[in-house]
């Protein structure tokens, strides 16, 4: 199974994923689209359910230039903004820089659609954070969806009316059409649509009840509650205010409060306990958060099913599998009546509970065949583990589950490229005083694994010294052996290659003692492996990496065994096999970039550059160098200035040189720059057209004396290795 793919950020946007007809607003759009034509920040506004992101979501997906959409809404930090829009832009980073630099490094030039939805709760983090894009990126559009403007210079509105009574008709009819039912527009239909002022979740709402109620008694219902809501004030909805439109405000809250009252005490219950699940979530989370105390969890299918038949839930397919979700207005709805009835606390340990026990149960399949679902698995549950996050970090008493939490989720940031996210809830977690030890020394090592990731060394050494020290203290043998094997792999990357291997096989030896196997101690077989290599011992490389790789393939394990082929190509080509290496580096590339690896993807780009060169294609070696230099600024310093990892791109450098002359090494540098890493990966892989430069000349030229768009002025990465395992240090 592959692992999950993100989002092209450079590409015209795939088409929404509309589970129904997008009805009407062909003007809006129009005027939308012109208004994006001469306006370079444009916000559209209105009241909720007006429709707001379902046409910002229309129009990002024609937008020929490339787009990409930032739902803000599950995002409860301000700090996680960058990090919220670099995901979004499929921008993978593993540098220890902020996100907003790689935003405008990788956006430099281009001109994209950058939607934000759902920005009101964040406003001044994202009104700060458009400004600084749009002031430096000039090819940038910014297309804002909320209920009020983010309030910068030159920023134009769009506000977004409801329905056209005629729309809105063709809009309840076609939901009803939907439900196997055919409905007239009729007077009570009209009628029924004027009075819901064609606000579209509203109508969606209505259609959900055709199957127990004609239209007519849909009609009646909402006239008393209207009358019950004019007496009584309740609701706490919004008074008139002179010259605005609130009675659609007023009419929102009627129709979600009449769509609420029209329940079962069952599905009132399910549809306030399930506000507490951020985005999306799969039936099972659904089953243990919410049953219980009056809804039995074989009961939850049922009744999830009646609020999805009633358009409060949306039902949705997914990489990960089927999964429910409710649109803002309508889970805030249900918020506050779980607020009302004293039970959000209940619920949010229940939900805190769940995404601990996934990420444990995720950590442990990691090293196991299920490895590409767990990768898929955890993508679509993201926001959700940061909702548990946050909740942990920010209660008190939660401290240690939030360390565990963050530790536990290391193959989440390693293994499938989310080292800066990783770091910053790692780093705020360790900062915390849990009493609980054993969870902090957890998130300390991973903490230190990423910085070395990264390239970040100082906050690294201080974090593995801090958690051997501790280990040490505590007896706890686990930590003391990750620590150790972490420090080592610090080591390799900085050349120290004895004090390498003397690490790594102490860790090797702590590992066995304790009977620990998972895809970090296989890892450590790896940059042992390396260590041997690089100090000439090929042999024994050769033995630890064919026993890693026999191990992957008992477990089905993917993500280490792709840089023990790394080790065995680097061994081969210089053996002089370069098929049998160039074999080997097509399989590990198509593994990490599956992963979003980073790091293993550019070391075997870089290899698999010297191994197209050495069989006689320098021009096309000259381009997978300048494609590799273009990935190298989001993994970190290149190589971490290691002349060892550094060696294969300087030999491959020289040939390149010498066969073509500057002048064209440098031009197919630039070509390969110019590639964005999806497209580099496969024209390296060979699924790309082998020669699209043209006929090559291949003139001699002088030897290579540095510089170039190839020449990097940083250094690149280690072959590198996961952390944790199958247990909870």
């Amino acid at each position: 199974m592959r692992g999950p793919q993100r989002p092209d950020p450079f590409s015209a946007g795939d088409p929404p994923l509309e589970l129904t007809a997008f009805v009407g607003r062909r003007p809006e759009l129009a005027g939308l689209t012109d208004l994006l034509g001469g306006a370079r920040l444009v916000t559209v506004t209105g009241v909720g359910g007006v429709g707001k992101s379902r046409l910002a979501a229309r129009l990002a997906a024609g937008w020929t230039d490339g787009s990409g959409r930032v739902e803000l809404a599950p995002v409860r930090d301000a700090q996680f903004v960058e990090y919220a829009v670099a995901e979004a832009l499929g921008l993978t980073d593993h540098t220890a820089r902020p996100p907003r630099e790689a935003l405008l490094e990788r956006l430099a030039g281009r001109p994209v659609l950058l939607v934000l939805d759902g920005f009101e709760h964040l406003l001044d983090a994202c009104a700060e954070l458009t400004a600084e894009l749009l002031r430096k990126l000039p090819r940038l559009r910014v297309l804002a969806v909320g209920r009020r403007p983010l309030g910068l210079a030159g920023e134009r509105l769009f506000p977004l009316a409801p329905l056209a009574e005629d729309e809105a008709v063709e809009l309840f009819t076609d939901r009803a059409r939907a439900q196997g039912l055919e409905v007239s527009d009729g007077p009570e239909v009209r009628e029924l649509c004027r009075r819901l002022e064609g606000i579209p979740l509203a109508l969606e709402l209505a259609a959900g009840r055709l199957r127990a109620l004609s239209p007519a008694q849909l009609l009646q219902r909402l006239d008393d509650r209207f009358r019950l809501l004019a007496t009584s004030g309740w609701e706490g909805a919004p008074r008139p205010v002179p010259g605005g439109p609130p009675s659609r405000h007023r009419t929102l809250r009627t129709a979600i409060g009449w769509s609420h009252e029209l329940c079962t005490p069952a599905e009132r219950l399910l549809w306030a306990r399930l506000s507490v699940f951020a985005q999306t979530f799969d039936l099972e989370a659904a089953e243990y958060v919410c049953s219980g105390d009056g809804l039995p969890a074989e009961d939850v299918l049922d009744v999830l099913s009646e609020l999805v038949a009633q358009s409060v839930v949306t039902r949705e397919e997914t990489p990960a599998g089927p999964r429910y979700r409710m649109l803002d207005t309508v889970r805030a709805y249900g918020a506050e009546w779980l607020e009302g009835i004293g039970d959000a606390g209940r619920l949010r340990r229940r939900h805190r509970d769940w995404y601990l026990g996934l990420a444990t149960w995720c950590e442990l399949d990691w090293f196991s065949p299920r490895q590409g679902e767990v990768a898929a698995r955890v993508e679509a549950e993201l926001p959700n583990l940061r909702a548990a996050l946050e909740f942990c970090l920010t209660e008190p008493e939660e401290a240690h589950l939030g360390q565990y939490l963050a530790g536990s989720l290391w193959f989440c940031w390693v293994g499938c490229g989310r080292l800066a996210e990783g770091r910053r809830w790692l780093a705020r977690s360790v900062e915390l005083e849990s009493g609980y030890e054993q969870s902090r020394l957890k998130a300390l090592w991973v903490l230190g694994y990423v910085a070395i990731l990264q390239g970040d060394t100082v906050p690294a050494l201080a974090a593995l010294r801090e958690c051997r020290e501790q280990a040490e203290r505590f007896a706890d043998p686990a930590a003391v052996a990750y620590a150790e094997h972490r420090t080592g792999c610090l080591a390799l990357v900085t050349d120290d290659l004895a004090r390498a291997e003397t690490l790594l096989r102490s860790a090797l030896d702590r590992y066995q003692e304790i009977g620990e196997l998972n895809s970090n101690v296989l890892m450590g077989q790896v940059e042992l492996a390396m260590a041997r290599a690089f100090q000439g011992d090929l042999p024994d490389a050769v033995r630890l990496c064919e026993d890693v790789r026999r191990v992957c393939e008992d477990h089905g394990e993917r993500w280490a065994r792709s840089y023990a082929l790394y080790v065995l190509a680097y061994a081969a080509r210089l053996e002089g096999a370069p098929d049998r290496a160039r074999e080997l580096l097509t399989d590990c590339l198509a593994n990490a970039h599956a992963f979003h690896d980073l790091l293993g993807s550019v070391l075997s780009m870089e290899l698999l550059a010297l191994v197209t060169a050495a069989q006689g294609e320098p021009a096309e070696a000259a381009l997978l160098q300048g494609a590799a230099g273009r990935m190298w600024p989001s993994v970190g310093l290149p190589l971490f200035g290691s002349a060892y990892f550094n060696a294969p791109h300087d030999q491959c450098e020289a040939i390149a040189r010498q066969a073509l002359g500057d002048a064209r090494y440098e031009e197919c540098a630039a070509e390969g720059a110019r590639l964005d890493r999806a497209t580099a990966v496969d024209r390296a892989l060979g699924r790309g057209p082998v020669r699209p430069l043209g006929a090559l000349p291949t003139p001699r030229g002088p030897m290579p004396h540095g510089g170039g768009a190839a020449n990097r002025t940083e250094s690149t990465e280690p072959a590198t290795d996961p952390a944790r395992g199958s247990r909870a240090t």
